[in-house]
């Protein structure tokens, strides 16, 4: 045995240059007893195999339900007020939707005037002002501190990721709401169920396309902060002269005679729409961080203002939040006590309802959670559950642009989300990534084409999930915008725009699905970009000296039942039973 110190490299080594003693007939050495012993035990192995798996698995589930069960047992009374004291924004949310649910539910008999119901909405509001106000400032800051915290190659390949989860996601979003609505088929029967129609104004696919670029890069950065660019069209009078030649009647006579007529005729002109240009302020700021990074000590300065800009606006998101739950509480109140009568919405519309719910749940609970799996290994509904603040305040606000201080807060403080990745991907998907606007729109277009008892064939429908793509990443964050953007979808394929109005009625309960959709695409996606740039990140950390990144990488948010401990000292001892 004394050959054996050398490892077994150098045994392999030796027996290689020397032929080995020829073992005894019948021994323990003899390769062929070995083989004769082998194959029984290893059939009966394999044999067993899956009968051992699923004893194994069952005692770990045994395993795991008496710990979890001695856990709660465990639990007192300081632990269930810690609990309370950490989620206590979660739970006032959430029952401020679950009061206000009941309450609009309760007033409705009251038949409220306009106006009433405008004064009884006031406190919801006042949230979406405080919101809206914060979400410049906090785009701006967050974008230029987390580019210049970066750089450019680390930058390049986090965007790329970025960019490439965004379409995915997207085409993803609008290939399920596409076979959606072409299975349950909720179009079925005649627009004699639907009101009376309203006009819809035109917008021509080309104007808009260049509206996106033209907003991209905005002539005025303080005009961007309040307007942004749209195409309006206007109608001009053209003279038009036609000379008739009488010879072409008439081959004796020569002469000529001229017509004068006057056409009108619909022109692009430009125009502004009140709101802030989101997309503009994202390439500037893009551009702006990646400068001010290169720039090393000269750009230290602006760096320090922008960094302290952030944290400040984030502050004011910490006071806010408190009154969060008032105002959810009276927006969704409210929007109960506005909307029309229930039983009088037709069946066509209660299936379109259900069937984009339907397309939002598959998206939202099942294909986001498994892609995060997938690609990290780890429990989204964990992660999930980490949002789930920013998740019910979209649901009450409905415009992803208001939920951004909300989000930012959840992910950097329960989820641990690094603050480079989060002041990078959030204010770029909240611009850009709207995979329940992507998914709504095509289940819409193609909805409307059932009503009107139009054949949609393959052409058409790789038509509509092309343009409903482009058409999300042009929609800003704002309550309604996939109202606005469907006119192109529609137009692209030749549906009629004005059959928009049939959808309105359940709009804006759809859109605050469709908004909480889109938020949680793009928290998933920070979570997503964190852990496939980890070593970009490692890596700037040890060039700064700075191993935060690492701390943060080993929490875990909201762990109801802590058994970190119990399941490494059972790995521990397992391993020990197996040296």
């Amino acid at each position: 045995m004394s050959g054996v110190s050398s490892g077994p490299f150098g045994v392999q080594l030796l027996e290689g240059h020397r032929a080995p003693p020829e073992p005894l007939p019948g021994s323990e050495q003899d390769p062929a007893a070995a083989s004769r012993v082998d194959r029984p035990q290893s059939f009966l192995q394999s044999k067993d195999q899956p009968e051992e798996r699923m004893q194994r698995f069952r005692e770990g589930v045994h395993i795991r339900t008496m710990k979890a069960k001695r856990k709660v047992e465990e639990v007192s009374k300081e632990d269930v007020q810690a609990f309370l004291k950490k989620n206590a924004f979660v739970l006032f949310t959430v029952g401020a939707v679950v009061v206000g649910v009941v309450l609009g539910f309760a007033l409705r008999p009251y038949k409220m005037t306009y106006r009433e119901v405008k004064y009884f909405s006031f406190p919801g509001e006042l949230l979406m002002r405080m919101l809206q106000m914060l979400v410049l400032p906090l785009l701006v800051s967050s974008l230029i501190t987390g580019m210049a915290a970066l750089d450019s190659k680390a930058s390049g390949k986090m965007g790329m990721r970025a960019v490439i989860y965004y379409m995915t996601t997207t085409f993803i979003a609008v290939f399920v709401g596409i076979i959606i609505v072409l299975i349950i088929h909720p179009g079925k029967g005649s627009k004699e169920e639907f009101g009376k129609q309203q006009k819809i104004e035109q917008v021509s696919p080309v104007d808009a396309f260049l509206d996106l670029i033209r907003n991209m890069f905005p002539p005025n950065l303080v005009q961007a902060c309040t307007q942004q660019f749209k195409t309006k069209y206007g109608k001009r009078v053209v003279h038009v002269t036609v000379t008739v030649n009488d010879s072409l009647f008439n081959s004796t006579n020569g002469s000529q005679e001229v017509m004068e007529f006057t056409r009108e005729e619909v022109i692009p002109v430009p125009g502004q729409v009140n709101g802030v240009n989101a997309l503009g302020l994202v390439v500037f700021s893009m551009c702006f961080g990646l400068i001010i990074g290169n720039m090393k000590e000269q750009g230290q300065v602006l760096r320090d203002f922008f960094d302290s800009l952030n944290e400040a606006i984030m502050r004011l998101v910490a006071i806010i939040m408190w009154y969060c739950p008032v105002g959810i509480l009276f927006l969704i109140a409210g929007k109960i006590v506005e909307m029309d009568d229930l039983t009088q919405m037709g069946g066509q519309l209660g299936m379109y309802t259900i069937t984009v719910i339907i397309g939002l749940l598959i998206h939202g609970v099942l294909i986001l959670p498994t892609l995060y799996f997938v690609i990290t290994r780890q429990n989204p509904f964990i992660f999930i559950a980490g949002l789930l603040q920013a998740l019910v305040t979209a649901l009450g606000t409905s415009s992803s642009s208001a939920t951004l201080p909300v989000t930012f807060k959840c992910l950097e403080e329960n989820n641990k989300i690094d603050k480079r990745i989060t002041r990078f991907v959030l204010p770029v998907g909240a611009t850009i990534n709207m995979d329940g606007t992507a998914l709504y729109e095509a289940l819409a277009a193609i909805f409307i084409a059932q009503v009107n008892n139009m054949e949609m064939n393959f052409g058409q429908i790789l038509t509509i999930s092309i343009t409903a793509t482009a058409a999300s990443i042009g929609a800003a964050g704002i309550p309604q915008a996939g109202l606005v953007t469907m006119v192109i979808v529609l137009t692209s394929v030749g549906l009629p725009t004005d059959d928009i109005t049939l959808i309105i009625a359940v709009d804006w309960f759809l859109d605050r699905l469709r908004t909480t959709t889109n938020v949680l695409g793009d928290s998933i996606g920070a979570g997503i970009v964190e852990f496939l740039s980890r070593h970009e990140l490692r890596c700037k950390d040890v060039e700064m000296g700075n191993s935060v990144l690492e701390e943060k990488e080993r929490k875990k948010p909201y762990k109801l039942i802590s058994q970190d401990s119990d399941l490494e000292n059972d790995k521990r001892a397992h391993s020990e039973s197996h040296m």
